[in-house]
């Protein structure tokens, strides 16, 4: 997978619930944000992607990557395996969630911005 582009500090993922975009995360030199999009807000069939980060308007912010999006990182030997295949850093959680995040176990999946569309 090639390394996603880095501006100014600033990455954004697209953030899926299934096969619709739920919203965005942010990180940026400070912490993290997320939001979720209007559009899936105004989805009556609507869920959060976490009880941890009920639906709202308002955007979510962190000092540190999200327990929900830390949770969905590898952890052990795989980590260590795909850390060093990939040569990312173990300790840039949000890129390794952009290398691993299109494939989840559950229905929330994370895509490289510039590749999310909503279908």
């Amino acid at each position: 997978m090639d390394q996603p582009r880095r501006a100014s500090g600033l990455d954004r993922a697209a953030v899926f619930y299934g096969p619709k975009r739920a919203g965005v995360l942010v990180s940026k030199g400070d912490g993290f944000e997320f939001a979720y999009d209007s559009a899936y807000l105004a989805d009556h069939e609507a869920l959060p992607i976490s009880l941890s980060i009920p639906l709202r308007a308002d955007k979510y912010e962190s000092k540190a990557l999200f327990p929900f999006f830390d949770g969905l990182l590898p952890e052990g030997w795989l980590l260590e395996v795909i850390c060093a295949t990939a040569k990312i850093d173990p300790a840039d959680k949000f890129r390794l969630l952009l290398h691993t995040g299109e494939d989840p176990v559950g229905a929330v999946s994370v895509r490289p911005f510039e590749e999310a569309d909503d279908g």
